[in-house]
């Protein structure tokens, strides 16, 4: 009976401590949904075979906008994917940062001008408070592969 109820106990503590190490979850607009998760390098690799269509990528946090909450970069194996949801519809809270999320939403391949270029990266200093370089634009194409956010989970 001894051995049953220390068994028992034991049990107990691994549920709750592994419930522990999960950790919980907050959700942002429809949430991250369930199903296969996709390789946030390959989207950035092939984008054009991913564009118009809706994906679940997972990844740390390494950006969130300052202004708005407006859009949050998932990072995983060295490569980054801007999550960008309708101003005020979902906002990311600014302490995201370095935090384990799971975002879903539609693959979009924006094709620029020059200049258009230019004024997103622009904006893009603007908004992390540093100053803007006209030579980081680089040459052609401009392209900005981002996705088009439904939700997101973001562990606690």
């Amino acid at each position: 009976m001894r051995i049953e109820r220390v068994t028992a106990m034991g049990l107990l503590l691994l549920t709750i401590a592994g419930a522990a190490l999960a950790g919980d979850a907050t959700s942002y607009g429809e949430g991250a949904g369930e199903g296969e998760l996709t390789p946030i390098a390959e989207i950035v690799a092939a984008p054009q075979r991913f564009e118009g269509r809706e994906v679940r990528v997972r990844g740390e946090v390494s950006g969130v906008c300052q202004m708005m909450g407006c859009w949050m970069e998932l990072e995983a194996e060295g490569a980054r994917v801007r999550i960008k949801v309708e101003d005020g519809v979902i906002v990311f809270p600014e302490d995201a940062l370095g935090s384990r999320a799971v975002a879903r939403g539609t693959v979009q391949l924006l094709e620029m001008s020059r200049d258009e270029y230019a004024g997103w990266l622009r904006h893009q200093a603007e908004e992390q408070g540093r100053t803007f370089d006209e030579g980081s634009v680089g040459d052609p194409p401009y392209r900005v592969v981002q996705i088009a956010g439904l939700g997101a989970e973001i562990e606690n």
